[in-house]
């Protein structure tokens, strides 16, 4: 009987995967349903024996069967997107069945802590920083130092968390793996509970993932004696961006509003219920188990360049040809990823603008794109590498437009709590209307008086108005408590430097 291989993650299943297995299935076939591989444009994405279809409809079965399918590519593994990468975090990606231990036991899976727990804590700490892990959610703050941090404070207890709130426009890596290599993330957080010396760990994941909480749930009933006496839940977030920052999300796991505290205190010396607490995002954990085997640490320290080590899962999204995961060392271009990996622009028109680090990364321009994949060399260009989410945009693109939207996303996301993150965002979203040309005046004509009346005393002209978006933005980067305040002059600015023809006034 022929076995026949199809994911069940989330975009799959939005393509139509589901039908496509019970069509198999009629045909006489044994479905598995495995973990994704990443080429989303593919998808649904067929594979027997080692070779792949796609993207599949149920009326390419037969002929799939019959091996006489146009819609072949060949070995699965020998595909030029997979071959090109560099899979550590994703080396189960495609190759197992989610939520089978046996699955994850054969391929490796459990090493990582069983290992760990035969070393003292300051040992285990010491690998994680030789490796040179730093936190693939923002800042890129060492991950071994945050550990070293946490086991030195004092506390009655200390907490794991994982912040798997993914909310940036263009980032699905944590969703992949949640979905299809849970037991991955959950050794992860056993292996850093150990280091630290915690007991309790909580995977926080947004309310729109709902098959990867089901898959974490599942995971950790599967798992619970394997990771004991470590314990983990998964709680669900209620959909507030503001909560992946990680004061924000500790208040939400408290049952408080998702507001930002105020730094001090660090959360690694008063985090969850004032307690010392780890909080690292999915591809962070997912990386140490890999870190702990037998000379992990090294291996993983020789991919890279300069400070920033190890792989990071890239994922391309937006105008894309070839949307999809890309793993791979750091100190590859944009140039890079964008034509020899994605295909350039699915609309076929050239590339205007990438945006790199979600919704509050900087745009790049297309003569920034030799600029290599490193947290340094990002931030000497403004600019963000973040959860590694890169969205394309073709010459149709209106930068302007995007650039309010950046200030708009953040006036709809504050959490509210500093000034100029609450009222700077909403000022920008008028004053780029103004700069472009498109004021508008309230319906209401009592309500538009201060408006009319704030307009002719200090009328501006264009250049005056640019100074100005130039003073917010510097408000707001510096006097932000956040990061959603913090970053969200990246876009404002990079698009008004790169692509000022964008904000002329309106004829």
């Amino acid at each position: 009987m022929t076995t026949v291989r199809i994911s069940d993650d989330a975009l799959a299943l939005a393509c139509g995967a589901d039908v496509i297995a019970e069509a198999f299935v009629a045909a006489g076939c044994t479905v598995e349903r495995v973990s994704s591989w990443g080429m989303h444009w593919l998808e649904p994405l067929v594979e027997i024996d080692g070779s792949g279809w796609g993207p599949t409809g149920v009326d390419d079965v037969a002929a799939i069967l019959a091996k006489t399918s146009d819609l072949s590519i060949g070995t699965i593994a020998d595909h030029p997107f997979i071959a090109a990468q560099q899979r550590l975090t994703f080396a189960r990606a495609g190759k197992t069945r989610p939520l089978s231990l046996d699955d994850y036991a054969a391929t490796g899976g459990w090493a990582g802590l069983k290992r760990a727990r035969m070393l003292a804590s300051p040992d285990l700490i010491a690998e994680v920083i030789q490796s040179g892990l730093r936190g693939r959610g923002g800042a890129g703050f060492p991950a071994g130092i945050k550990w070293q941090t946490v086991a030195a404070a004092p506390g009655t207890r200390k907490y794991i968390v994982c912040n798997a709130d993914e909310g940036d426009s263009g980032t699905f890596a944590d969703r992949m793996l949640m979905e299809g290599d849970p037991f991955h993330l959950i050794e992860g957080m056993a292996i850093a509970a150990h280091a630290v010396g915690a007991a309790q760990g909580y995977i926080y994941v947004r309310s729109e993932y709902p098959h990867a909480i089901a898959k974490l749930k599942a995971a950790l009933v599967l798992a619970e004696a394997l990771i004991a006496p470590f314990r983990c839940e998964v709680r669900v977030g209620a959909g507030a961006y503001v909560c992946g920052e990680e004061t924000s999300l500790l208040n939400s796991l408290e049952g408080k509003r998702g507001e930002v505290r105020a730094k001090p205190p660090l959360p690694a010396h008063q985090g969850l219920f004032g307690q010392p607490t780890v909080i690292n995002n999915v591809l962070t954990l997912a990386a140490v188990p890999h870190i702990l085997l037998e000379g992990g640490a090294a291996h993983y320290d020789s991919h890279g360049i300069l400070r920033s080590k190890g792989t990071m899962p890239i994922q391309l999204a937006g105008n894309i040809k070839h949307g999809g995961l890309f793993e791979t060392a750091f100190g590859i271009t944009l140039r890079e990823l964008i034509y020899d990996i994605g295909g350039g622009t699915f609309s076929g028109r050239p590339v205007k603008a990438v945006q790199v680090g979600g919704p509050l990364g900087a745009y790049l321009h297309p003569d920034q794109f030799d600029i290599v994949f490193d947290y340094e060399a990002y931030s000497a260009a403004d600019a963000l590498i973040g959860h590694g989410g890169i969205v394309v945009f073709d010459d149709t693109a209106d930068m302007g437009k995007l650039a309010r939207f950046a200030m708009e996303f953040c006036a709809a996301e504050s959490c509210g709590k500093c000034t100029p993150c609450r009222i700077g965002s909403t000022r920008g979203v008028e004053l780029i209307d103004r700069i472009r040309g498109r004021a508008q005046t309230s319906a209401d004509p009592v309500a538009a008086l201060p408006q009319m009346h704030n307009a002719a005393k200090h009328l501006r002209t264009h250049d005056e108005n640019l100074q100005l978006l130039e003073d917010l933005c510097e408000t707001m980067q510096y006097g932000s408590l956040c990061a959603l305040g913090g970053f969200t002059p990246y876009p404002v600015r990079s698009a008004l430097k790169h692509w000022p023809e964008d904000f002329g006034a309106s004829s």
